[in-house]
């Protein structure tokens, strides 16, 4: 059974390109989890295990590990820096009780940067940060600090000044302790003297500190202005409170890659991060009086978790990840209290990379996994059915770009769409819906790079090839004036013939319905039985349009005349009829042609705004209006779905990353003349 209290669960979040893999490899190392450092370049790492990853020499995924570290038992996730799986960091920081921020020496502050810190921030985790790749050509450590002091909130105080620079980076002064730490290659340190170049700055560096970390306590305040000064051990009590609460976040320099300033980092994690009694409550809601309830991180009270990842295995089925909250799981299974069912389970696991250890029993903090459960969900809460409780579910991150989706061998559709709903399971931001009109399956993501790795995971992992198309629009047809016209079907073939004759007047429905039939025959001229058949063509007409092969909408029909023959007339000539009656009065009748409009809004910085606005119109959209949504503004406009197939990728181009949106459908409007032209001369072309 493990001590709550050695536990410590944090998230390794940063920028792609940040160095966040590489520093928990270095860890992993360091602390005897792993025995050879693996490199993101040469594909070895034991994070970043999955082919797509290895290919794009970028993770993809959430990654779990744990190992143990000066007696403290550590989980660690590594997630994704790359906007397209921004979702995976989302739903591991949910559930992690501390986070470690990495901000690359070269590169420094990024715009999605800002998206992490606001992460933490959201959820008010305790934070290192880790200022990475020190070693590299024009890496600048001071740089990088400043502008994490100017750009957020997080407070960063340097416990070490890195000694040399680039290629020379061989240790760190220890400000807390007045001394140097010099790298070794199994990323331990050895200790030595300052050099004489950074001993003033050290000095004034650690008054600094002991200011900043007694302003964060009324006792060490106190202490402070009598003494002058805090001891060592006041300075660590200092930071370690101040940390917890989130009033400073202690920066490392570090380069992963040569295994240099990990120890450092493992430290901090064991000394300065709470296990999970030290941080707040968890709140839920009583599933049945809607209550609210408190779950304390202790081992005995009432067992609860929450479903943060899904896996699919064309071998081993779902594997279900999530972090035990409260309480202790023993025992083969637990309560699903957003499915209200019961869920039996064989083992549970401890995640270890892509390797799944054993164990009989979790408490708060851990992360774990069990296989092949029939109900839960990613989101979904698990606890005591004896003490029912409900987490709020996590959003996921809306679904902003689609493609139509098919097997690229026909006889594989049955299949790809089968795989594709066990897929869904494991990435809430995948969506397939099915478009009636065009008659094609939509796959929807969060970004091109999302999509084309679903592609490959899907030959990979299930030997299956999907191909992905542009989306027909779904555009529709109309008319804009009231007309009469004449359907008349007359065949003579010898024997019996055919014959159905109707006069109808159409004009456009002004209430939004699709179509109404209005029946004002009078006396017999088209006999009782022959009457829907009008109808019936109408509406086959209908579905494939006149102008450009679209669905027609909007159409109110009054039956008012016709003729009949005893011998030759059918419901089939009646219907054909119909049909010529819609064609002929369409065209007489000032046909026009829909499109969707989508409602989008769009939440961008302040300093983008106006460019979204500009591109905004150049798509024909318009602008509704704007809010304020906290340190962003929200763009709310209507455009039409054509002009925005592909935003997504624009809108990251336009905004550096910093800008992003929901959209939906709004309402079907005409299509202006002259692009109306173009769609209809393709139809005919085609």
């Amino acid at each position: 059974m493990y001590d709550v209290k050695q536990i410590r669960n944090t998230v390794i979040l940063g920028h792609g390109n940040s160095g966040k893999t590489t520093l928990a490899e270095a860890l992993l190392f360091t602390a005897g989890a792993i025995n050879r450092l693996g490199k993101v370049d040469d594909g070895t790492t034991s994070m970043d295990f999955e082919e797509e990853e290895i290919k794009r020499q970028v993770s993809i995924s959430t990654a779990c590990n744990h190992f143990t570290w000066k007696k403290q038992q550590i989980f660690l996730a590594d997630t994704p820096g790359d906007d397209n799986f921004f979702n995976e960091a989302k739903f591991a920081s949910l559930v992690a009780d501390s986070a470690i921020l990495t901000v690359g020496s070269v590169l420094g502050v990024r715009n999605q940067t800002e998206h992490f810190v606001d992460l933490i921030q959201n959820r008010h985790l305790p934070c290192l940060i880790c200022i990475t790749k020190l070693d590299r050509e024009r890496s600048n450590f001071q740089k990088t600090v400043d502008e994490i002091k100017a750009e957020f909130d997080l407070n960063p105080v340097v416990l070490y000044l890195p000694i040399g620079q680039e290629h020379e980076f061989k240790g760190v002064v220890d400000i807390v302790n007045q001394r140097a730490l010099f790298f070794q290659e199994d990323g331990t340190v050895k200790e030595g003297e300052i050099p004489a170049d950074l001993a003033d700055e050290a000095a004034i560096r650690r008054e600094n500190m002991m200011e900043y970390v007694a302003e964060t306590d009324d006792d060490l305040i106190e202490v402070f202005l009598e003494e002058g000064e805090l001891s060592p051990k006041e300075l660590t009590a200092g930071l370690i409170a101040g940390v917890g609460q989130g009033k400073i976040a202690p920066v490392f320099p570090s380069s992963a890659l040569h295994n240099a300033g990990s120890s450092l980092v493992l430290d901090a994690i064991a000394e300065l991060l709470p296990s999970p009694d030290q941080r707040p409550s968890v709140i839920g809601t009583d599933p049945v009086s809607k209550d609210l309830i408190e779950r304390a991180g202790i081992a005995d009270a009432p067992f609860s978790a929450q479903v943060f990842k899904t896996m699919a295995d064309p071998f081993a089925g779902r594997l279900t990840i999530f972090r035990v909250l409260s309480g202790t799981l023993e025992g083969d299974s637990f309560y699903n209290s957003s499915k209200g069912e019961s869920e039996r389970f064989g083992h549970l696991f401890l995640m270890q990379g892509k390797e799944h250890n054993q164990i009989e029993s979790a408490v708060p903090g851990m992360i774990v996994a069990v296989a092949k459960l029939k109900e839960t969900e990613t989101g979904d809460t698990l606890c005591d059915q004896n003490a029912p409780i409900l987490y709020d579910r996590p959003e996921p991150m809306p679904s902003v770009i689609s493609y139509a989706v098919s097997a690229t061998n026909e006889k594989d559709e049955e299949k790809l769409f089968s795989v594709l709903t066990r897929l869904l399971d494991e990435d809430p931001t995948l969506k397939m819906t099915h478009e009636y009109q065009t008659h094609e399956v939509l796959i929807s993501g969060v970004g091109q790079v999302h999509l084309d790795a679903l592609k490959d995971k899907l030959k990979r992992k299930f030997s299956v090839e999907m191909k992905l198309a542009q989306p027909k629009i779904p555009y529709k047809e109309t008319l804009k004036a009231k007309t009469t016209a004449q359907g008349k079907h007359k065949k003579q073939s010898g024997g019996r013939g055919q014959y159905g004759d109707c006069t109808v007047e159409m004009e456009p429905l002004q209430n939004g319905e699709h179509f109404e039939f209005v029946d004002k025959i009078v006396g017999g001229v088209i006999p009782q039985q022959y009457r829907p058949a009008v109808e019936k063509g109408i509406l086959e007409a209908m579905e494939k349009g006149v102008i450009a092969g679209y669905p027609f909408e909007g159409l109110k029909v009054t039956l008012i005349d016709g003729s009949y023959h005893n011998v030759d007339s059918s419901e089939m000539a009646f219907k054909i009829a119909g049909s010529l009656a819609f064609k002929k009065g369409v065209m007489e009748a000032n046909p026009a042609l829909l499109e969707p409009i989508m409602e989008i809004a769009i939440q961008v910085d302040k300093d983008h705004v106006g460019d979204i606005m500009g591109d905004l119109n150049s798509r024909r959209g318009r602008v509704l209006g704007m809010d304020t949504a906290g340190k962003y503004e929200l763009v709310k406009a209507q455009v039409p779905q054509a002009e925005i197939q592909l935003y997504a990728p624009d809108l990251t181009s336009m905004t550096g990353g910093r800008g992003s949106f929901r959209v939906w459908f709004s309402h079907y409007e005409e299509v202006p003349a002259h692009i109306a032209e173009k769609i209809i001369a393709e139809h005919n072309a085609a």
